[in-house]
């Protein structure tokens, strides 16, 4: 979902960092074989992903949602050198896919992968985290912050993404639209929680940096 006009997008991207060779061909191939594939982070906004993780320069990051692994190895290039990415998606089909990729990048032994449930596996994950993204099931996102404020390291980081869902957030939902509701909610959540300080950026669907006081 783009909310700028189209030439101003265009040239936003223009003259954005360079999309690494890699992840072109991750993008490729996850268009040319995997469903929904505008779910994918793409170049803009994997390139808001590297520069912010490479700014927190984290030890540990948690990432809610896989997909096809663009996106996490957009955020493992910032890193420690000692430092994890930790992954969780529930698609065991998508496994092999990702870490074909993760394996061929720089940042493959940093990259753990977990399959199921994410808020019964982060309880297992014995980690403080510096730096979160949250891009799963939109209907649990809030019980994603609740799963995982106690576990990030203070002055960590936490990116919500989807949080204009097409612009429905700012509309009376329909009742049978639940993850409208849950985003909404999401989203107060967000601005009120006072164990947080959050901005919301209004790129692609929606962006939410929250940093943990």
């Amino acid at each position: 979902m783009h909310f700028l006009p189209e030439n101003i997008d265009n040239y936003a991207l223009t003259h954005t960092e360079d999309e690494p060779e890699l992840l072109k061909e991750l993008a490729r191939e996850t268009w040319q074989k995997v469903l929904v594939p505008r779910m994918l982070s793409g170049h803009f906004q994997g390139r808001m992903l590297s520069l912010l993780s490479k700014l927190v320069q984290p030890k540990s990051i948690l990432e809610i949602g896989t997909y096809t692994g663009y996106s996490a190895l957009c955020l493992a290039e910032g890193l420690q050198k000692d430092g994890v990415l930790h992954t969780i998606d529930k698609n065991e089909e998508l496994y092999d896919f990702q870490r074909k990729y993760f394996d061929r990048s720089s940042h493959g032994n940093q990259i753990k992968q977990y399959l199921g449930d994410a808020l019964e596996i982060i309880k297992t994950i014995d980690d403080r985290f510096d730096l979160v993204f949250i891009d799963a099931d939109k209907s649990n996102y809030s019980d994603y912050f609740h799963a995982i404020i106690d576990k990030i390291s203070p002055g960590g980081i936490i990116l919500s993404d989807n949080v204009l869902w097409s612009g429905k957030v700012t509309e009376t939902p329909d009742p049978k639209d639940e993850d409208t509701k849950a985003l909404i909610a999401y989203n107060k959540l967000l601005k009120e929680d006072d164990r947080v300080e959050t901005v919301l950026l209004p790129i692609r669907d929606g962006l939410t940096i929250s940093r943990v006081k």
